[in-house]
């Protein structure tokens, strides 16, 4: 083999290396990834922790935080803390939220709820629960917050006044319960609370505008939940509002018509709730004097809230019944404290005439007058059915004379004692006279007389029928005998007649002996008038006799 037959070896310029199109894919994705990391982190907003009593319904990745259903967060872990009392939620936020994380901002879970007879959270069967925010008015910023385990009752976002009602119980309500003004529903309850030492009632409450422009300085609130029966001395009276009310509680407001320069009032203005309308439309808490009365009666049948009345108007109502010891007598008496709206003691005056003052000196100096004329007070039935009593006011002329005494700003009237009591005092009376009656002698004495009556009676029966027996035959005999007398007597009774016909007609005035005795008995009376005159002469001249009549 020879070098000819040996190929010979060329040399090849190096081509230039160019980029495949198949990276051009990857790059542009890893150009854009790059670019959405970087956009992300730089639109990424800030990171929250919640603490929550419990997570229910809250799932990492899936539970997302909402304001007014838009989207504004996403949790992204959830654990348990190391005292493993509650719940750390851990949520990112967009950074659009940043503005939300104030000192005062709220957070809390949405899911189905049912309370004050409102359901919210519906929604949430579906699309699962959500966490709520509520964005605070504070400056200064936070990023860890205590969620709430309720939603709260007045958003940001909502108008209106806040209000304060002291009440002496709660009733039938809770946070939720409607407020109502004249039948329309115009604010809920925030929030509730017992006060210090257990004795009352603080109940937050909320009404919208326009709405609390009615609410003034002179308002009345009352509990209008449920039904209110009233068994009491006026009757029976049944009570209800909306039906709301009636199924989950609620109040009502509304204000004297007497109050008509009533002003409106600021946020967190206190207010008392009273039991119902009647009560709070009563409060006139500047014209309301207290009266104690101690009655002698049984107070079995008054009760506290009882009217007190003064023939037929209603002035007032009884606040108190209580019991006292009085150790030097050694005695119980009975105060019954009322409430007297002096208002209804001012004369009604006529138009253009000044209105009496109603100061303490006039209220005193009015109570005395009235009092002075027979003012007293007296319990009365009100309800014969039921056996309920009210305080009645009246005049009473004949009653002893007394006055009232005065506690500071605190009068005791002077009373009376009841008409049934009385009538009772009366019966009694009786009934102890008939005790000291010798009952047991005057039944013997009658049970003796019935004895002597009885054989009296029997006697009279053995008289009855001996006279039937022996002596009816006898009596018809001379009855027999009788009427034959009386037969034979009958020609003798009509010569009888006949005489005293004849006699009639002789005694007539225009009978012939009639005219001549009447002549006689005229001569007589002449002659007895000659005897007279003779003897009135005689008298005077005695000596006529012998020397005979003087002449003339």
């Amino acid at each position: 083999m020879t070098d000819h037959d040996i190929p010979a070896v060329k040399t090849v310029p190096e081509r230039k290396r160019s980029m495949s199109l198949v990276w051009i894919i990857p790059i542009v994705a890893a150009l854009i990834g790059g670019w959405l990391v970087l956009k992300t982190i730089l639109n990424q907003g800030p990171t929250i922790t919640i603490q929550f009593e419990n997570a229910y319904g809250l799932e990492a990745g899936k539970t997302h935080i909402k304001y007014k259903d838009f989207d504004v967060g996403v949790v992204n872990n959830i654990v348990l803390s190391e005292d493993r009392n509650h719940f750390i939620v851990t949520a990112q936020l967009v950074k659009e939220a940043k503005a939300f994380l104030l000192e005062d901002t709220e957070f809390w879970v949405v899911r189905p709820r049912f309370s004050g007879g409102q359901v919210s959270g519906i929604g949430t069967l579906l699309s699962g629960s959500y966490i709520g925010i509520d964005p605070g008015k504070s400056n200064k910023e936070q990023l860890k917050f205590v969620g709430l385990e309720i939603p709260p009752a007045i958003t940001s976002d909502r108008r209106g006044k806040e209000f304060v009602l002291h009440a002496d119980t709660l009733g039938s309500l809770e946070v939720g319960s409607p407020i109502n003004y004249r039948g329309f529903a115009v604010g809920d309850v925030v929030s509730y609370q017992l006060d210090k030492g257990g004795k009352a009632v603080t109940v937050q409450i909320f009404v919208n505008t326009p709405y609390d422009q009615l609410v003034t300085d002179n308002t009345r609130f009352w509990n209008s939940s449920g039904i209110n029966v009233n068994l009491s001395a006026n009757g029976i009276k049944l009570d209800t509002d909306s039906l709301a009310s009636i199924l989950i509680g609620g109040l009502s407001f509304d204000t004297p018509a007497d109050f008509p320069n009533a002003k409106p009032v600021a946020v967190n203005s206190v207010f008392t709730l009273f039991h119902d309308r009647d009560q709070a439309m009563a409060a006139k808490d500047a014209l309301l004097r207290e009266v104690v009365l101690y009655f002698k009666d049984s107070l079995r049948g008054l009760s506290i809230g009882a009217p007190v009345d003064f023939r037929g108007i209603l002035v007032g109502k009884v606040r108190d019944i209580n019991v006292e010891f009085d150790p030097k007598t050694r005695s119980f008496r009975f105060p019954v404290t009322v409430d007297i709206d002096g208002s209804q003691l001012r004369a009604k005056v006529r138009k253009g005439e000044d209105i009496p003052e109603m100061s303490l000196e006039h209220y005193r100096a009015t109570m005395e007058a009235l009092v002075k004329k027979g003012l007293r007070a007296q319990l009365n039935s009100g309800n014969l059915l039921t056996g309920q009593l009210f305080v009645e006011l009246d005049f009473f002329p004949d009653a002893a004379p007394a006055k009232i005494s005065w506690n500071d700003e605190v009068g005791e009237l002077p009373t009376v004692q009841s008409n049934l009591a009385m009538l009772g005092d009366r019966v009694n009376t009786i009934l102890s006279k008939i005790e000291k009656m010798p009952l047991n002698e005057m039944i013997q004495q009658a049970q003796t007389t019935l004895v002597t009556l009885d054989e009296t009676l029997n006697k009279f029966g053995k008289l009855a029928q001996h006279l039937d027996v022996e002596l009816t035959p006898e009596a018809i005999a001379t009855l027999q005998s009788a009427k034959r007398a009386a037969d034979n007597m009958e020609p003798l009774l009509a010569s009888a007649k006949r005489a005293a016909d004849s006699v009639d007609k002789l005694l007539a005035p225009d009978a012939p002996v009639q005219q001549d005795m009447r002549d006689a008995l005229q001569e007589l009376t002449r002659a007895a008038e000659s005897v007279r005159v003779l003897t009135d002469y005689l008298e005077t001249h005695p000596e006529s006799l012998i020397r005979g009549k003087k002449e003339q």
